[in-house]
């Protein structure tokens, strides 16, 4: 698609890159707004977004490096072009949400109602960081007659791209709406997230080409998603009890 913005001298800006340093900016900006109306400083929220975001690049990487082991065997240096895209949501979730979860505890914030507080603004950033993929033309679809056509792979493909990025402004847009009408249980946002998050991811594997189908047909990363589910569905129905 259109992979590099503009090349200046030595410097090269990626769409990938640029759509994610958007992201994080935008859903850090917003999430630290309704934390300085929900009573939580605004600073506290920006260092937890550096952190959480730091060691949630480093944990999609690792994830995804992981599962495409062989590759990187042949071409290590690839490792580290992260430009190329290959961030895996799932290892993003797990190192950012322990990063998240160690530095609240430090700062000894409310951990809880801080999750609720940046639940809608991750999906809102993982919405923008989509329209990084599909610049990039990485996290692509499978082969359609009426899809769109991506020139790097010389075909017309399911847009997967568009279709998370569109399920992620879903996601936001009804976390968001509960957020503001308020009087949901303690960490039931953040619940709702992880259960509808991971719906959408799962729903969209099916017409991914770019990841390995293991057993049942199924991809590690469905079999990710419906344990994120099974795990979430448990604590919601004990938050339901309480």
């Amino acid at each position: 698609m259109f992979p590099v913005v503009c090349r200046i001298g030595p410097f090269t800006l990626y769409a990938y890159g640029l759509m994610l340093a958007l992201a994080v900016i935008a859903a850090s900006f917003l999430a630290a707004r309704e934390a300085r109306q929900r009573g939580v400083a605004q600073a506290d929220v920006y260092d937890l977004a550096f952190w959480v975001v730091l060691w949630g690049i480093l944990g999609a990487r690792v994830f995804y490096v992981f599962l495409y082991l062989d590759h990187y065997r042949q071409f290590p240096i690839e490792v580290l072009m992260l430009h190329k895209g290959g961030l895996a949501w799932q290892g993003s979730l797990l190192a950012g949400l322990a990063a998240g979860v160690l530095f609240i505890r430090r700062r000894k914030l409310p951990l809880v109602p801080l999750l609720d507080i940046v639940a809608p603004f991750i999906a809102l950033g993982q919405a923008i960081g989509r329209v990084g993929c599909l610049l990039n033309g990485c996290c692509y679809g499978k082969a359609v007659a009426w899809g769109l056509y991506f020139p790097v792979w010389g075909e017309r493909l399911h847009p997967t791209q568009i279709y998370m990025s569109l399920g992620d402004l879903a996601v936001f847009i009804i976390l968001r709406g509960l957020q503001e009408r308020g009087g949901q249980p303690a960490g039931r946002l953040f619940i709702l997230y992880l259960i509808l998050s991971s719906l959408e991811r799962f729903t969209v594997e099916f017409y991914r080409a770019d990841t390995l189908v293991l057993w049942g047909g199924l991809t590690l990363f469905q079999y990710t998603c419906a344990a994120f589910i099974a795990i979430a569905v448990i604590i919601n129905a004990r938050l339901t009890r309480s």
